[in-house]
């Protein structure tokens, strides 16, 4: 599939970095650093979808883990709201 698979960052997407690759503010987030080379991969391979599996994946993967720690954040912040009350 698309694109090396060994190479994918490791280290967040600076401003700069994000500002270069034409990111909206909305994707400018913990998983950005994965959603560059995926949106590179994407561009060359003119968004055929059975290309760049493996980054999509990762990056999906990213978001997912995101959204379970806003989610643990909430219901933590829910438990202590109902036990003050």
């Amino acid at each position: 599939m698309g694109g090396g698979h060994g190479d994918l960052p490791t280290e967040p997407a600076s401003r700069e970095d994000m500002a270069n690759a034409n990111l909206s503010v909305a994707y400018r987030d913990a998983c950005a650093h994965l959603l560059i080379p995926l949106n590179k991969c994407r561009r060359k391979t003119f968004y055929m979808p059975w290309e760049c599996g493996h980054l999509r994946h990762e990056y999906e993967k990213c978001q997912y883990v995101e959204w379970l720690k806003r989610s643990k954040d909430e219901s933590v912040r829910a438990a202590a709201a109902e036990g003050h009350h």
